[in-house]
């Protein structure tokens, strides 16, 4: 979704004012057309104003609930509701359609997103304190140690054995 500034939008609507017909200022520009539209309905109610960023508010239990009862109850269509509320129609649609489904009690109930937990990192690591657990810290380390150095030799010795079954000499990497 591409942002575009005041002045863009305040020269779109300028052109509709004129009289150049949106259609033909949505495929020259590549805009849909219920965007101009939208810029047109807010620069009609608003003026240049509305044509600005509106900062992102969020919605109360009680709030919704009364931009859905002016849809619902009222009968207000809902692009007139998302211009004078301030709200994003997919907001709107989405409200209507949980009150219709649930009732208006589904607005009130609290949605908790699920945040993972603060510390995310490994844990520390547990210092070894006195010398027993310091030497066995180390005979730990050295046992994988051993490990590794057994597997590599393994995956070597593999290696050179299908070479020589396959006729090429051993490299010596």
């Amino acid at each position: 979704m591409t942002k575009h500034t005041f002045e863009e939008k305040l020269d779109i609507v300028s052109q509709v004012k004129k009289g150049k017909p949106i259609l033909r200022i949505s495929r020259e520009l590549h805009i849909r057309e219920g965007m101009i539209l939208e810029w047109v309905r807010k620069y009609d109610l608003y003026g240049e104003s509305g044509l600005l960023k509106q900062p992102n508010v969020r919605a109360t239990a009680d709030f919704k609930e009364e931009v859905v009862r002016t849809v619902l109850e009222k009968g207000v269509p809902l692009v007139q509701v998302v211009l004078q509320y301030g709200v994003s129609k997919s907001a709107l649609e989405d409200w209507v359609r949980l009150v219709r489904v649930h009732g208006y009690a589904v607005l009130h109930q609290q949605k908790y997103r699920e945040r993972p937990p603060k510390d995310m990192s490994r844990s520390k690591k547990h210092e070894p304190e006195t010398e027993l657990e310091k030497l066995q810290a180390e005979n730990a380390r050295l046992r994988a140690e051993i490990a590794l150095l057994k597997k590599v030799t393994a995956l070597v010795k593999e290696r050179e054995a299908r070479e020589r079954m396959s006729g090429q000499k051993p490299s010596k990497n």
